[in-house]
């Protein structure tokens, strides 16, 4: 063949190189590039720096952070990356980790349940400083203080039990109550409350039994269900709806608050099929605020919650806590924002 290969790139240079060149040791070119050239003479310095120079050499970010004991590097892992909520917190958390001079290594669980102590031990392998949880918190691979192979995490949206570090989440008992009283208020006096399966997930019972409170706070005039829904369940979904539209046709108007942007999905499918109709046949109110909220019949009134501000709240709870801050754990509960649309308004 008369075309010849194009040259094989030259490898990078190493520090073992430098100090072939420099006629220096590895440990003196370590020095020099940690900015110690107090411990070296001038014409040492110098040598190490012209052959620096000529081969080019760039040390590693990583070796650099780990001989000062930090690798300037953030884990965080998420229950579901295609869960809008996952996506604004790793926003938030990303903005103020970079901020600050961190990186962030992202692990997405898929929701599988047994993966939260694989998901911990691999970012570990990367030495990461310190992690952000936005997990599960139920399964047999649930984290707990000793899997974190001595690093401070701090949790996002769901409590692990027996792990007593920073907690970052919405104020959901005050979310909810501004919700319900909302429907309250506007005549409605029949609620379902539809979640995902509360087992294990602290957050969804904190607003189940937030939800039970209002109930019981409006009890001669107010009467409230709860549903689970495991995206299975068409026919059980639509039956509870069903029942709850049959309700209301007897003179009591009757409302769902669906417990996130998953639920409230299902809920908008089942209305189609059952052909009802958002504020007329029946009120709504969901957690999260998702983009296509507006876009669905009248518009969905929902709460939207501060995601991308409880993202940095947790990165900024951790970096405090690598630059030595002690004490108590902290609990930092962010409102929420009552967004009203045509779906719960008065007639």
């Amino acid at each position: 063949m008369s075309a010849r290969a194009p040259a094989q790139r030259a490898a990078r240079a190493t520090i073992a190189d430098v100090a072939k060149a420099a006629g220096v040791s590895k440990a003196t070119v370590s020095r020099f590039l940690n900015h110690r050239e107090r411990l070296l003479s001038p014409d040492i310095a110098a040598r190490v720096e012209a052959a620096v120079a000529q081969l080019a050499y760039t040390p590693s970010p990583m070796a650099q952070a780990l001989s000062h004991g930090r690798s300037r590097l953030i884990g965080l892992i998420v229950a579901d990356i295609t869960n809008p909520y996952s996506v604004a917190v790793l926003r938030g958390a990303e903005k103020a980790c970079q901020e600050a001079g961190y990186l962030v290594m992202l692990f997405n669980l898929g929701n599988d349940v047994d993966r939260e102590r694989e998901a911990i031990d691999a970012l570990a392998g990367y030495q990461v400083d310190g992690f952000i949880l936005n997990t599960l918190g139920r399964g047999a691979g649930l984290v707990d203080a000793d899997a974190l192979h001595g690093k401070p995490a701090v949790l996002v949206d769901r409590r692990h039990a027996g792990m007593h570090t920073d907690f970052v989440s919405l104020d959901n008992a005050a979310a909810m109550r501004a919700a319900c009283g909302h429907l309250v208020e506007g005549g409605y006096r029949e609620l379902l409350y539809i979640t995902e399966p509360q087992k294990g997930v602290s957050s969804r019972r904190e607003r189940t039994a937030a939800f039970g409170a209002c109930v019981a706070a409006h009890e001669a005039r107010v009467a409230g269900e709860v549903y689970e829904s495991t995206g299975e369940d068409g026919e059980g979904l639509d039956a509870a709806l069903r029942a709850l539209h049959k309700r209301a046709k007897r003179g009591k108007r009757a409302a769902v608050l669906a417990g996130n942007a998953v639920v409230t999905l299902r809920v908008a499918a089942a209305m189609v099929r059952l052909g009802l109709r958002f504020g007329e046949d029946i009120g709504f109110v969901g957690f999260d605020d998702p983009e296509w909220a507006p876009l669905i019949g009248p518009g969905l009134s929902a709460i939207a919650q501060p995601t991308e501000a409880i993202g940095r709240t947790a990165a900024i709870c951790l970096l405090e806590r690598l630059q030595g801050l002690e004490g108590p754990a902290r609990q930092l509960l962010l409102p929420g924002e009552l967004v009203v649309r045509g779906s719960s308004r008065r007639p």
